[in-house]
């Protein structure tokens, strides 16, 4: 199985990173559960990005993949996750990179646009939307699923897919209930509007983790958006159109 090859410590943290492809950098940030080489190499990013003659740097967040895995929810904010995110770009000596998250990976690109708008050329923001106002509800009930002794013993529908994905990517359980339980400061229209990067809006039309592309659109001056027809939080994440916006957007002027 593809692991990470290169690790790196953030306050503390051990951050696992691996890097492909040559060009101007764009920062890779998986969704919960997930992890660099499920969200980014699985479905085709990489390849995609490094083709487009971009230098791919794919991250694990704490708590997730190869990373440290942490069991405290006050260590998991999106905020001191983007610091991850920012460390990362420090210890590899980059000034400032493009930056793409997916889902928890977009609340965490978008913390980082704007506590530290200098280091992020150009943002996209997918696989959540208009929840990344409102928030995303039943965290205490996944959390519980990622606890529950085993997946037969879950019941509520939507915290059960959480769990069975978690046991597909082999993800430590206890760790993932931990981030579930961080505190989630909601990210508000007037943060947002201080936003300055050029910034890109996608999700599913069936997506209802992510919720609307307008309502976040119209927060984030000049912002454009995507939304994919028939697709859901996880079949957009590798669909040809995203990946097709996303290098017009990356090459645009």
């Amino acid at each position: 199985m593809f692991r990470p090859v290169h690790s790196f410590n953030s306050n503390g943290v051990e951050i696992a990173y691996d890097e492909a492809g040559g060009g101007p950098p764009i920062l890779l940030i998986h969704g919960f559960a997930s992890n660099g080489r499920v969200n980014w190499r699985d479905t085709g990013w990489v390849k995609t990005l490094v083709a487009a003659e971009r230098r791919v740097i794919s991250m694990d967040n704490r708590g997730h993949g190869a990373s440290q895995k942490l069991y405290d929810p006050a260590l998991y904010s999106a905020a001191e996750m983007a610091e991850d995110a920012r460390r990362l770009l420090d210890y590899l000596g980059l000034g400032k990179a493009d930056v793409m998250g997916y889902s928890m990976g977009a609340r965490i690109a978008a913390f980082l646009s704007i506590h530290h708008p200098a280091r992020v050329n150009r943002a996209i923001f997918a696989g959540l939307a208009a929840r990344m106002i409102t928030g995303v509800p039943g965290s205490e009930a996944i959390a519980a699923a990622l606890e529950a002794p085993t997946l037969a013993d879950v019941t509520d529908s939507g915290a059960r897919a959480f769990r069975i994905f978690a046991e597909q990517t082999k993800s430590d359980l206890k760790a993932l209930a931990a981030c579930m339980r961080a505190s989630r400061v909601k990210i508000t229209a007037a943060d947002l509007a201080r936003i300055v990067a050029p910034v890109l809006v996608v999700a599913g039309e069936e997506d209802e983790i992510a919720g609307d592309v307008s309502t976040l659109v119209a927060a984030i001056p000049g912002a454009k958006g995507l939304t994919l027809p028939n697709r859901n939080h996880m079949s957009a994440v590798g669909d040809n159109k995203f990946k097709q916006a996303v290098i017009r957007f990356l090459s645009a002027n």
